[in-house]
């Protein structure tokens, strides 16, 4: 199983004392170098997000870990024609189409591909036709993964943060949710990976969930750098995944 590193929030923290000083040289930390750190933790690929509202990370951003960091970059932008430019001038290798809005901290919930389907099957094809893989970042729910293989789009990521924020039934529940989803998007030909509230203490319970490819994780890495280090810190996370059992 591949881990994506999501270095939103080193460009956060960042974010919180030179948002206004975008070119002084004491701007820390990078996230070039946490991409660059990710890497030698053993990362597969880099994510991040470019939101509308320039939150956390900067268009500089994106371009300075394109053209410094080796690995595959991963672009999560919102379905929208600024986005779209962006991602064809940037390049990435892959795009996970999100839903945003203004007032969520972070992204809540997974995008109504079903409800949006014309424009996001346009989204997905101007894409495609530069070279860009993508993904459709989605709840577990098997109208949204079939809506998902009408658009043509190569991935599905499905939402996780149900299941990191249930506990008991409840959570048993979404473990049976992310599984029939994964089921159905591995049948569809859809590769399936999947992300959101992933750390190093319920990655175990995704053992359960077969077919999955690669996970998307941000936040606890980010958190778990602030006592170990990034470099360690993504080798820890990606130790944990090395028993993920073979679908």
């Amino acid at each position: 199983m591949l881990l994506g590193v999501n270095i939103d929030h080193v460009a956060t923290l960042r974010q919180a004392r030179y948002a206004l000083l975008p070119d002084s040289p004491n701007a820390e930390p990078s996230p070039l170098q946490a991409a660059l750190d990710a890497q030698a933790g053993g990362a597969d690929s880099i994510t991040i997000h470019v939101r509308a509202d320039r939150r956390h990370m900067q268009d500089r951003d994106a371009f300075e870990i394109r053209q410094g960091c080796p690995l595959p970059l991963n672009l999560e932008m919102g379905v929208t024609a600024e986005m779209t430019e962006l991602a064809l001038q940037l390049k990435p290798e892959f795009a996970c189409l999100v839903p945003e809005t203004r007032e969520e901290v972070t992204t809540e919930g997974g995008l109504d591909v079903a409800g949006r389907l014309s424009e996001v099957k346009a989204c997905v094809a101007t894409l495609q036709q530069n070279g860009i893989r993508v993904s459709l970042f989605i709840d577990p729910d098997l109208h949204q993964i079939e809506a998902a293989a009408a658009t043509g789009a190569e991935m599905v990521e499905l939402h996780t943060g149900c299941f990191a924020n249930a506990t008991g039934a409840a959570l048993e529940s979404e473990i049976a949710r992310l599984k029939a989803g994964a089921i159905a998007g591995q049948v569809a030909g859809i590769q399936v990976n999947a992300g959101h509230g992933i750390n190093y203490l319920n990655l175990r319970l995704l053992d359960a969930v077969p077919h999955l490819t690669e996970l998307n994780i941000g936040h606890s890495i980010v958190s778990r750098a602030m006592r170990v280090g990034f470099t360690q810190a993504v080798a820890e996370m990606k130790a944990l995944m090395a028993v993920y059992p073979e679908s």
